[in-house]
């Protein structure tokens, strides 16, 4: 039978499934000539993160750290509780799809399933199936809190994706069993696994490119251009340690031509631009050939 490969399991504004193709090909030497840790201090989906589980054997070690608890949450249930989880998910799918021909019942159903989600009154197991039912059936995949840390995006009422692939779930079930995974910030939770062998992508909410872009409140607090500064600081130190490292941003000189943020920031690494399509308008949906950067010390 043919292997099955371990994808991302949610949808995820900022997800690097599509830019894959364009990323392996500019990771460094060291993920092809020898054994190595693998870092992502940002896990978001995991895209990159289970490409290299699917594809590199010489991986050591990998560890996966994010701030978002209830992300990290539903990441270790899927390693320890994928069987109890899928039975959630399935029960949440019946109910959900019975809706199907009545928008104000799915949506009422949506809201009272997103308040019990908001209270965390839950064990860990329902808390995992609630961020993945609201997940595939919010606007656009967006997880968005307020500062309450109050999830708030509304349905998506235009498209019904399945609430439960039970064979994705165990897929990456069992991809989980060789990773490390970790719920805090960047630089406290991962900075100890720096040294030669150790490849680090770092993936962080993307600086806005403009007012209508900003989809960077993926916890309580707000990643600001000071928390950008700090990213480009943990780099230095794990340069200085002597791992590899790649990042990926925002090229924010996309809207506005004067503005070289993070060329003046990490003026002493390569800088490369990446051409993507993005949707960039929330209400509207419109996609637009924009620019990625990607940076790395190598």
């Amino acid at each position: 039978m043919e292997k099955k490969e371990a994808k991302p399991f949610l949808q995820w504004v900022g997800g690097k499934t599509q830019l894959l193709n364009q990323l392996i090909d500019y990771l460094p030497p060291i993920v092809k000539q020898s054994t190595f840790t693998y870092v992502e201090p940002f896990v978001g989906s995991g895209a990159m993160l289970f490409w290299i589980l699917n594809n590199l054997s010489n991986v050591e070690r990998a560890i996966i750290n994010d701030q978002n608890e209830d992300l990290i949450n539903t990441y270790r249930v899927i390693a320890d509780y994928h069987e109890k989880l899928i039975a959630v998910l399935q029960y949440y799918h019946n109910e959900f799809f019975a809706l199907k021909d009545s928008d104000p019942l799915r949506k009422l159903y949506y809201l009272n399933q997103r308040n019990i989600y908001n209270s965390r009154r839950s064990d860990k197991i329902v808390q995992a199936a609630l961020f993945i039912f609201l997940n595939k059936t919010c606007f656009y995949g967006l997880y968005r809190v307020n500062s309450k840390n109050q999830f708030n995006t509304a349905i998506n009422l235009s498209k019904m994706n399945p609430i439960c692939n039970s064979e994705a779930i165990m897929t990456v079930s069992r991809a989980l069993q060789k990773v490390e995974i970790l719920n805090g910030d960047f630089d406290e939770q991962t900075f100890e696994y720096a040294n030669e062998h150790s490849f680090y992508f770092l993936d962080p909410p993307y600086k806005p490119v403009s007012k209508t872009s900003n989809f960077n409140s993926y916890t309580q607090n707000n990643f600001d251009d000071s928390e950008q500064i700090r990213v480009k600081e943990f780099c230095d130190k794990l340069h200085a340690k002597g791992a590899k490292w790649l990042l990926c941003n925002s090229d924010v000189n996309t809207h506005h031509s004067n503005d070289y943020f993070f060329d003046k920031l990490y003026s002493g690494y390569h800088i490369l631009r990446l051409n993507v399509k993005r949707n960039i308008n929330q209400r509207e949906l419109k996609q637009r050939q924009i620019t990625d950067l990607l940076i790395k010390n190598y």
